[in-house]
């Protein structure tokens, strides 16, 4: 549960949403283009955010199903952005497997004269958070 509920804050933070804006209207899963495919739509994934319901995301394929083409946060009345509630959770997983993840002092080791600083800095802020 304490899991859950540092996965909940951590995703919050990452993409900057407040789900309490969220009414449930649905207008988001209805533009959502793989609503089909998805076992949580864009509006229950925002409520399950919000109830600090991670675990059974965790165990669904619907947030890799997320195409990330942002429809939902365009057609959402009071500025959720469910999309970016869902790249957050993605990043935030991803986060989760720390001995996978790329260290500052692995960097020397792999860099090479072709890769461009910025992807190294961009690579950081965007990891880091």
């Amino acid at each position: 549960m304490a899991d859950e509920k540092r996965l909940q804050e951590q995703i919050l933070r990452i993409s900057g949403v407040n789900p309490r804006k969220c009414m449930k209207c649905g207008k988001c899963s209805a533009t959502c283009p793989s609503y089909d495919e998805m076992e949580y739509h864009p509006h229950e994934f925002v409520a399950m955010v919000e109830a600090g319901e991670i675990e059974p995301l965790l165990r669904s394929e619907s947030v890799f199903k997320c195409l990330s083409c942002m429809a939902c946060v365009e057609r959402c009345p009071r500025g959720v952005e469910p999309g970016k509630l869902v790249e957050a959770f993605r990043l935030a997983v991803v986060r989760t497997k720390d001995s996978e993840r790329l260290k500052p002092d692995d960097l020397p080791a792999l860099a090479d004269d072709e890769l461009p600083q910025q992807a190294v800095v961009t690579a950081f802020r965007k990891y880091l958070k």
